[in-house]
């Protein structure tokens, strides 16, 4: 994508990164600071142009054409250069965790959206396109919750988006997440299958027959006395899965904001959890560049790591050695 200015009008040329984009969903990228509804105004006024040419909307974008984007005066009450936000992009720097050509794989920290919007001020992806300027294309591949940390793949190329997202949809790609929940878990309950049904006023979904397929595979890693440390791999890829069939089960996940048990959560604040304990840990995919199976991982973080070893030592006083997962 080349970009020229004449008299702060923008010229954007288009290439393979944009092919068959909308015209609305490529300024939507491209405006980022841009509240929609001022981008569809200046669609439909005509202050956008394709090859010269009013386009609608659902104008879908060639190789070779060139947009022409008006200038736009927008007021950021909150920049993306503020102090937090450059320290937010600086941390992410060094949480890469694997990269090439195609595709950008961080590890996310809790508490960061992985994009702007809803009162979000900045999100993970526009962190990396400030920060990575040296990069035309960044796009999400997947999404993890703002609250849980772990492995995230930002997608380099608009070809590789695709084929990757494809593996997502036909469920070739193996996650594992970790979590750490209330009361002791039953070894023998492997499976849970249990349909969820997401609210879409307030976002809150539950376990409902008339809710979609849902089916996470769990593993019992480590029992303390009043919780225990899991491994969970989603099957399916619901809003809020892993959370929600924890919470079905009687074994909600430690500080859970959303759907976990408060007095639990006290318990473990005080063992030193300032977030909530869910991690993904693992992703397994097959990798077309290399011709085989690609697996990355996202280690803990040191917070995670001496919560865990505050309650092995609850467990066994006597025990002194750090607890290692990985």
């Amino acid at each position: 994508m080349k970009i020229s200015k004449a008299k702060k009008v923008q010229f954007i040329t288009i290439d393979e990164n944009q092919l068959h984009q909308r015209i609305d969903n490529f300024l939507i990228n491209f405006l980022k600071t841009v509240p929609k509804t001022l981008i569809y105004r200046i669609i439909r006024k005509g202050e956008v142009r394709v090859n010269k040419k009013r386009v609608k909307p659902s104008f879908k974008l060639s190789i070779g054409d060139i947009v022409r984007v008006p200038p736009l005066k927008i007021e950021e009450k909150n920049s993306i250069h503020s102090y937090q936000n450059l320290e937010i992009i600086k941390n992410l720097n060094n949480k890469v965790l694997y990269e090439d050509s195609n595709i950008l794989v961080i590890n996310k920290p809790s508490g960061l959206a992985v994009h702007g919007g809803s009162g979000i001020n900045i999100g993970l992806i526009e962190s990396l396109r400030v920060s990575r300027t040296d990069l035309k294309y960044l796009e999400l591949i997947h999404r993890i919750d703002r609250d849980t940390s772990g492995i995230l793949m930002i997608a380099k190329k608009r070809s590789f988006l695709r084929s990757i997202q494809e593996q997502f949809r036909i469920k070739n790609i193996r996650k594992t997440y970790v979590a750490l929940v209330k009361g002791n878990w039953d070894r023998s309950n492997k499976i849970i299958n249990k349909p969820l049904y997401k609210n879409e006023i307030n976002s809150v979904v539950k376990v409902d027959p008339m809710g979609k397929k849902s089916v996470t595979r769990v593993k019992v890693i480590k029992e303390f006395e009043n919780a225990t440390f899991i491994e969970a791999s989603p099957i399916t890829g619901r809003t809020h899965q892993i959370r929600v069939h924890c919470l079905s089960e009687g074994h909600p996940i430690a500080n859970d904001n959303r759907y976990g048990d408060h007095e639990f959560d006290v318990q473990m604040k005080k063992m030193g959890l300032d977030r909530m304990f869910l991690h993904a840990m693992e992703l397994e995919f097959f990798y077309p560049p290399i011709n085989e199976m690609l697996v990355i991982k996202a280690p803990l973080d040191i917070g995670l790591t001496k919560v865990l070893d505050k309650l092995s030592s609850l467990n066994d006083i006597a025990k002194k050695n750090s607890f290692d997962y990985l």
